[in-house]
């Protein structure tokens, strides 16, 4: 076939050029395991030889099978997020898609926006993070144009999607029982935001712990804040003003709990010593952080290859049309930070 100068190389010029047919250049461009290595090598080496770039979106159109896959998260900087986004991305890569990454900052118009492009790109189904306070009509787009959906960390009120996450209010309810049990009588409940569906089965099992005990509730003691390390840093001076501050704090995950025990040691107290902290999510940076942190797992990387693997079984037509929900049981990982 032979190309005009400064014509527009499409897969029938690589099919040319490598010798195969074009179901075989697409079958490469889609990651299929159904070809040999020597043939995706061949096919691959026409592609960076003509400077062929695949017009994905045009491609789904045509195929109306996408190969692509949305991810909406809150945001990449925290690390719970990084370790749910290798989940996913290690067993989607398995199935041969392709997944476009976006962040809501935790803000509605961003959930939105990202929403409209996964529809303008025809993407072939979503993972996704609702924003806290998130409304299932506004996830509801998605499927009215038929694309599966995955929630992972948080589920809107009476939404009715397929959703994976951990035991939220078990792993609260773990750590203040391990509070309890090493004395503490006055724990507060430190960062998040309570319009969060994740910060109200948390708090249900602070509150279920305490009920337990016999320990009287003391609503001064929960303080909400951003779930960053300057969130938990402004709300353990806030709880510090208090004539009576508590001995032990549970934190909602461990980015506040990093932003605690700074306040703590900026305060001249000794996290683990003047206050027993519990963070959750147990991210990497746990184990390495001074004083070590006492967590609960709540296994971001597992539960990012369930969310994958429940979307692919949608995609494909795997499963009935019943939503799932897959719920992780949490594990309390003892360390320094509550030695006290």
């Amino acid at each position: 076939m032979k190309r005009e100068r400064g014509s527009r190389i499409t897969l029938k010029h690589v099919a040319e050029h490598a010798g195969v047919s074009p179901s075989t250049v697409s079958l490469v461009l889609r990651g299929s395991s159904e070809i040999p290595e020597i043939t995706h090598r061949k096919v691959m080496d026409s592609i960076n030889h003509l400077g062929y770039v695949y017009d994905r979106v045009a491609a789904n159109l045509r195929s109306r099978n996408s190969s692509t896959i949305g991810l909406i998260v809150a945001e990449i900087a925290n690390p719970f997020f990084s370790e749910l986004l290798n989940g996913v991305h290690q067993s989607l890569d398995k199935q041969g898609y392709t997944v476009i990454l976006g962040a809501t900052f935790d803000l509605n118009t961003n959930q939105d926006r990202l929403i409209s492009t996964m529809l303008e790109y025809r993407v072939g189904g979503v993972i996704m993070s609702p924003i806290s306070g998130s409304s299932q009509e506004s996830i509801e787009r998605l499927r009215k144009w038929g694309i599966p959906v995955v929630l992972v960390g948080k589920l809107p009120a009476n939404a009715n999607f397929d959703y994976v996450s951990a035991d939220y209010s078990l792993g609260a309810q773990m750590a203040v029982e391990h509070l309890i049990r090493k004395g503490h009588r006055r724990i507060s409940f430190l960062g998040g935001v309570t319009a969060s569906s994740s910060w109200q089965a948390r708090k249900q099992g602070y509150l279920n712990a305490l009920n337990e005990a016999g320990l009287e509730y003391d609503e001064s003691l929960i303080i909400t804040s951003t779930v960053t390390k300057k969130g938990g840093f402004k709300a353990v001076q806030q709880l510090l003003q208090q004539p009576n501050p508590p001995t032990a704090s549970f934190c909602y995950n461990d980015l506040v709990a990093f932003g605690v025990m700074a306040g703590l040691t900026q305060a001249g107290l000794k996290p683990g010593r003047d206050m027993a902290i519990v963070g959750f999510d147990n991210i990497e940076e746990s184990e390495m952080f001074t004083p070590t942190l006492t967590t609960v797992s709540a296994s971001p990387h597992l539960m990012g290859t369930y969310a994958a693997n429940l979307l692919h079984q949608r995609i494909m037509g795997m499963d009935d049309d019943r939503p799932q929900q897959i719920i992780l049981k949490p594990e309390l990982v003892i360390r320094e930070s509550c030695s006290s």
